[in-house]
């Protein structure tokens, strides 16, 4: 399977590694074995840089990642060449470091709205609903992938889904929109039937904690490599979303990856 792949049937195509974006916006609650530094300005252009050149054209931020999505907006360059995917939802408090839920269908206008004037786009390539574990209520309930579906018929937004944490939510995502983005990983492979419902039918899958947010343990010699080849060799995989902040771990991320699709 090559490295850049079609995302569904949604007509836009994806480098089979993106590069997530929390680190750039946001070091408070976050789930990693190390600590670390924001960036400064010169260092996240230049990493972003360094992903086009690597040929990366994906790029993952979200409300919940802090100053992300505004930093995005100042600092990505020829915004025809990205595809970028962000989130509704989940709203972080940069000050307090804590984080709420809002899936009504007036906050999914509010905060897509307040995306493309961060982002300084006037369309947004994919968004997802940021779930908080409760994917079936949001989906059948509140109206949250409908709304998001209402933005995508204006022109707002090309794709819609959800980055969901059941098999049944990701399923009945796929049912309503376009992409799901599901945990996949040597350790996690509980929701594989969500990505056979998309090969089977057309749809997006993008993978996060594909390393297990940095926690990623196995018996072989290189976990990454291994982790690597096993999701991307599964059908129906599109993408795997990985944060750093670290060209070296950037390069060696990608030349893993073009390994595991076997170029």
């Amino acid at each position: 399977m090559a490295f850049m792949r079609p995302l569904g049937n949604t007509g836009l195509t994806v480098s089979a590694l993106g590069l997530g974006t929390v680190k750039i916006g946001r070091d408070k609650g976050v789930k990693y074995p190390n600590g670390f530094t924001i960036p400064d300005d010169r260092a996240v252009a230049d990493l972003l840089a360094r992903a086009r050149d690597l040929g990366i054209n994906l790029i993952d931020t979200a409300p919940a990642y802090g100053h992300s999505e505004a930093r995005l907006g100042q600092l990505l360059h020829q915004r025809q060449d990205w595809v970028i995917v962000t989130k509704v939802g989940e709203e972080f408090d940069n000050d307090t470091g804590d984080s709420h839920f809002d899936f009504t269908p007036e906050h999914v206008q509010r905060s897509v709205e307040r995306s493309l004037a961060r982002l300084n786009t006037d369309y947004l390539d994919c968004v997802l609903v940021h779930s908080d574990g409760n994917d079936l209520e949001i989906i059948q309930h509140l109206g949250t992938l409908d709304a998001l579906n209402a933005l995508k018929q204006k022109g707002l937004i090309r794709t819609t889904g959800m980055s969901t944490k059941t098999v049944a939510g990701g399923i009945a995502t796929l049912e309503k929109a376009d992409v799901a983005m599901v945990t996949y990983n040597l350790a996690h492979d509980e929701e594989v039937p969500v990505i056979e419902h998309a090969a089977r039918h057309g749809k997006g899958i993008l993978i996060k904690k594909a390393f297990a947010s940095g926690h990623l343990c196995h018996d072989g010699d290189d976990p990454v490599q291994q982790s690597l080849n096993r999701i991307l060799g599964t059908d129906g995989v599109s993408s795997i979303i990985a944060g750093t902040i670290n060209p070296r771990h950037l390069q060696e991320n990608v030349s893993k990856a073009r390994r595991a699709c076997g170029e």
